[in-house]
């Protein structure tokens, strides 16, 4: 599962798309969809970052402060650069622009920037690929005397604050604007950068491969795709959904689980049957705790590809965190209510028998004597009665004439 999987070619990679659910292991570098994730995300508080490095002067209206070192040479004049920035006026806390929040780097050519982007250009032209720096820019070289209509914000003569990475750059050679290539040439020019990046992953320097894969990304914007059908888009999405589940698995070996998510489903928005895409995703789920919807994710993989060694290793994974949990919530509920008490027999009070016997017993004599009394009465009555009817038959007997 660690082989590398290259297209040298679009024409190649549209062939690979037939078949783009081949393994999932994290380890293996697919060749198939696109949006954008920067390096290490950058600090998104509403006012510029507070950066201690040295203040370097570029020009004598634009300055550098390093936030983060890149590596490699510098773009030369007419390089085609992929940039990242926030913007915000000098001593505001409110940007007026930020193309993080708008999902896709701009495109700037070294000396054809629009004059309002020209300090941006001056500094962007002093870093490196992956360099992270804050560029203070005066009025001159940013809106000048007018300030900007489509950003309100950024009133007349205001001097800017520039927050950059610099993704990486197209060598003069080939820095062609991407307006400027036919549908083939940002293609071949995508797939150039992807195999890039594959060579970055194969020496674990995953930083400057995501880097790669972003630029190939950017080849294919949401606009571009848009415009693209039969074999030109399958051709495209051949180079730019691989380029999205390489830069998943990037990010999951960089415990950045949330944003491996957001490339797997990307891909999944196109193919809902990728295997890489659901495993690495449910892979992401699962570094995150989220147990049930990483099952899901494994289940659907193991649809497509039930002898899949890796997807089948998960969800045994899964099972055991189960029981696991099931364990530690058994012992949690246990010490919070502990154990239930045993009934103990009490011991045996005659005393109180003894009195409801004695008591029993007095209320029986009592009911046994009123009966008797009664009995008594009845037999002192009838025998009274039975004495007079004989007197009186006697008397009768006597007086009776002969």
């Amino acid at each position: 599962m660690a082989a590398v999987e290259e297209d040298s070619a679009p024409a190649a990679a549209a062939a690979a798309a037939s078949d783009p659910t081949a393994g999932s292991s994290d380890n293996e570098i697919t060749v198939e969809e696109a949006s954008f994730v920067h390096t290490e995300p950058p600090q998104d508080g509403s006012a510029p970052p507070v950066v201690s490095s040295d203040m370097e002067v570029l020009h004598d209206k634009v300055k550098k402060q390093v936030i983060k070192e890149g590596h490699g040479k510098r773009p030369l004049k007419f390089a085609t650069c992929f940039v990242h920035y926030r913007a915000w006026v000098q001593g505001s806390s409110h940007k007026f622009e930020d193309t993080w929040q708008e999902q896709h780097p701009i495109e700037l050519v070294l000396g054809k920037e629009k004059k309002e982007m020209s300090g941006l250009g001056i500094g962007v032209g002093n870093m490196r690929s992956g360099e992270c720096a804050l560029l203070h820019v005066g009025w001159e070289l940013g809106y000048g005397k007018e300030g900007s209509f489509s950003f309100p914000n950024v009133p007349p003569m205001a001097d800017l604050v520039y927050e950059v990475e610099l993704i990486g750059f197209d060598d003069i050679k080939e820095g062609k604007a991407r307006s400027d290539m036919t549908v083939e040439e940002r293609i071949a020019a995508a797939d150039r950068r992807k195999i890039e990046g594959n060579e970055y992953f194969k020496k674990k320097k995953l930083e400057e491969a995501m880097q790669q894969y972003e630029m190939a990304i950017a080849y294919m914007g949401d606009d571009f795709m848009f415009q693209l059908f039969g074999k030109y888009r399958d051709m495209a999405l051949a180079v730019k959904n691989p380029c999205h589940l390489n830069m998943a698995a990037c990010l999951i070996k960089l415990n950045r689980f949330n944003e491996a998510i957001v490339q797997c489903s990307i891909v999944l928005s196109e193919d809902e049957s990728n295997v890489k895409a659901l495993f690495r995703r449910g892979k992401a789920k699962s570094e995150l705790g989220q147990t049930e919807s990483a099952r899901e994710d494994f289940l659907k993989a193991k649809k497509y590809s039930p002898e899949d060694k890796e997807i089948l290793w998960e969800l045994r994974l899964l099972a055991e965190q189960d029981k696991v949990l099931y364990q530690k919530q058994k012992e949690l509920y246990k010490g919070l209510f502990g154990p239930r008490p045993e009934v103990k027999p009490k011991k045996a009070n005659y005393l109180p028998i003894f009195w409801q016997w004695l008591v029993s017993l007095i209320h029986y004599l009592i009911r046994m004597f009123k009966h008797f009394i009664l009995l008594m009465n009845s037999v002192a009555t009838e025998t009274a009665v039975a004495r007079r009817a004989q007197k009186s038959q006697f008397i009768a007997m006597v007086l009776q004439p002969f």
